[in-house]
């Protein structure tokens, strides 16, 4: 068996930068990279329809954005197969038979459920609207999740790191699946960001991880002029008050996404951020103006015009590509209808494999006649 990559989003609106280093940017190196066999990229709609069922033009009109993202950021219809999840329905069906693998306290123990329940608001109680309680599809997408990956005999992964314990539970499921019914599922491995700093980027706020919900992205389709705004916004460090003061790292916003996006390259711009004010720093590395802030004589709006100017270089491309493929949206929709189309004949195979090991493959070929057999000398 070849080496297999399954990944996705949610589509519940643009992706952000947070996307791009968490996980966007590995998988168009992993399709660049020749090693893997086939890559699925996966637009989870039902999965984001578990917490967004009163509205379900917003996960509609949300599938082209994602599509958009993912093409203009690199991800090549040619070497990977996008498609839409809601239209491989043996997704659906594979869930349901994991369903009876995964008891309730496990998916409770879940902290990444825990996590997103908390961050949505909902609770254990329910009002007499029912929107107070958590939907049971919400609750059990880590199983949804598992379908996803076995489905496609995925054997990678690469997702950030507060998706662990959903991988995890996938290899759980996996484990009793073959255990119960004999070897038949893959176990996937996990693939986490190989740069520290992009395995959670904080939003603009410092806060908490970005997050379209908390208002904090920046978006890969914002203009340079929206990059400029949010990254002049953004939390440095407090202590930070004068330009001759010693600044921090630990924390510091701007370092962190410097640490996830700049590259050697970007240090020969360095004096050019300042709109025509001189500058007497002549830095070659990430270290070097870290050493100088900690030091002191940087000012916080120095390095969030480097900031700025490095961001706008690595999303210019992405922006430029975007636009030309706004140009062509039924180009967009048969990528995703062929894509779909060739996901649903692959699954099937997978169901079909589940189906004959549960041994409810009552009417394949040749099964049937032995049923018939077996049951007629029952009942003689």
């Amino acid at each position: 068996m070849g080496k297999i990559i399954l990944t996705g989003d949610r589509p519940t609106g643009r992706l952000h930068i947070g996307h791009y280093v968490g996980s966007l940017r590995r998988r168009v190196e992993l399709q660049n990279s020749g090693t893997f066999d086939r890559i699925f990229i996966m637009i989870a709609d039902a999965q984001a329809l578990t917490d967004n069922a009163d509205n379900p033009e917003k996960v509609r009109q949300n599938i082209i954005e994602v599509a958009l993202d993912y093409m203009s950021a690199g991800l090549d219809p040619e070497k990977c197969v996008l498609f839409i999840q809601s239209q491989v329905s043996e997704l659906t069906e594979l869930t349901f038979f994991y369903n009876n693998l995964v008891t309730v306290q496990r998916l409770q123990r879940n902290p990444t459920v825990k996590a997103e329940i908390q961050m949505r608001g909902f609770n254990d109680s329910e009002g007499a609207d029912n929107k107070a309680g958590t939907p049971v599809g919400f609750f059990c997408y880590p199983i949804s999740q598992a379908a996803d990956i076995t489905a496609f005999k995925a054997t990678t992964v690469p997702v950030g790191e507060d998706q662990e314990p959903m991988i995890e539970q996938t290899r759980e499921i996996v484990r009793k699946f073959n255990s119960v019914y004999g070897p038949t599922l893959v176990e996937p491995e996990i693939l986490l960001p190989d740069n520290a700093a992009c395995l959670r980027l904080p939003g603009t706020d410092g806060k908490a991880k970005m997050s379209k919900s908390l208002g904090n992205c920046i978006y890969l389709s914002d203009s340079a002029e929206e990059v400029n705004a949010k990254v002049k916004g953004m939390y440095t460090d407090p202590l930070h008050l004068q330009v001759s003061d010693p600044g921090h790292i630990e924390g510091n916003t701007v370092f962190t996404y410097l640490d996830a996006f700049c590259r050697d390259e970007h240090f020969g711009m360095f004096g050019d951020c300042f709109h025509g004010k001189k500058v007497s720093f002549d830095f070659h590395s990430l270290d070097e103006v870290k050493a100088q802030y900690q030091a002191g004589g940087l000012g916080d709006m120095m390095l969030k015009n480097f900031l700025a100017a490095v961001l706008n270089s690595t999303l210019e491309p992405i922006r430029t590509r975007r636009h030309e493929l706004e140009k062509d949206i039924p180009y967009v929709y048969e990528v995703l209808r062929k894509g779909s189309e060739e996901a649903r004949a692959v699954a099937a195979q997978t169901l079909a494999d589940v189906k004959r090991a549960m041994r409810i493959n009552y009417f394949d070929a040749g099964v049937l006649d032995e049923l018939i057999r077996e049951q007629s000398e029952k009942y003689k």
